[in-house]
């Protein structure tokens, strides 16, 4: 029996880690994958695309958490315009981008194929009662209404409202609609809806807008505080 030498085996051995390397990128190579070559972003399916907003619209329900639970009905004090300024986001950014793509490009699809008609018909009626919702609750976002005990039930109830209907809302769309979706379009159709919502994106809020609304969410967390993601972790005994 023919004995490989020292040479021969660290020789197969290399060859085998280079192959091992190409099969397995590490962790970095992987990261790096999702930017070209000058370090811009690589275009978001539109699917992934419409569900790191929904991450964006529940760092927002949050902040109506803490506004409802913590600050109106235990009486603790909180500046309204936090919470004007997170029913801004929830309007230009959700109701007015986020769900008119939805409207647009995802519920007709879906209708024309006859799937999931029944659930899109639901999902319609709450984008107009969540925008109803957004309607009252800006309404009260001001001191004056703060401190008008009718008003501040109102208020409240609105917060719960929304909160109550957007959980399982979102939650329905990303376990059910969105994986859907593409069955109902080619890969090419996809990929062009993923750089078309690109497109929206930075035309109504600048480049980087997904990241930028998305610092304006966690300025109003700092001023809420409850920024630190550790404050949420239980003491478990």
């Amino acid at each position: 029996m023919n004995h490989a030498t020292a040479a021969e085996r660290r020789s197969f051995l290399g060859a085998l880690l280079s192959i091992g390397a190409l099969l397995w990128p590490p962790a970095d190579s992987a990261l790096a994958a999702e930017h070209d070559g000058e370090g811009q972003s690589l275009e978001v399916p539109p699917t992934e695309d419409l569900m790191r907003e929904h991450g964006v619209l529940d760092r927002v329900l949050l902040i109506y958490d803490e506004i409802l639970w913590r600050r109106l009905l235990q009486g603790q004090e909180f500046p309204p315009e936090v919470l004007a300024k997170a029913a801004g986001i929830v309007r230009r950014f959700i109701e007015d981008y986020h769900e008119k793509l939805e409207e647009k490009h995802l519920f007709p699809r879906f209708e024309r194929a006859g799937k999931l008609v029944g659930l899109v018909d639901v999902l319609r009626t709450q984008h107009a009662a969540g925008r109803r919702l957004t309607d009252d609750i800006t309404q009260r976002a001001t001191a004056a209404a703060i401190k008008d005990p009718t008003e501040r039930v109102r208020l409240r109830e609105a917060l719960r409202l929304f909160v109550r209907m957007y959980r399982p809302h979102a939650a329905r769309e990303d376990t059910v609609l969105f994986p859907a979706f593409r069955s109902l379009v080619s890969p090419h159709e996809f990929a062009a809806l993923g750089e078309e919502f690109e497109d929206r994106e930075q035309k109504l809020f600048g480049e980087n807008g997904f990241e930028k609304i998305a610092s304006q969410v966690a300025e109003l967390e700092k001023e809420l505080g409850i920024h630190d993601l550790a404050t949420f972790t239980p003491t478990v005994s």
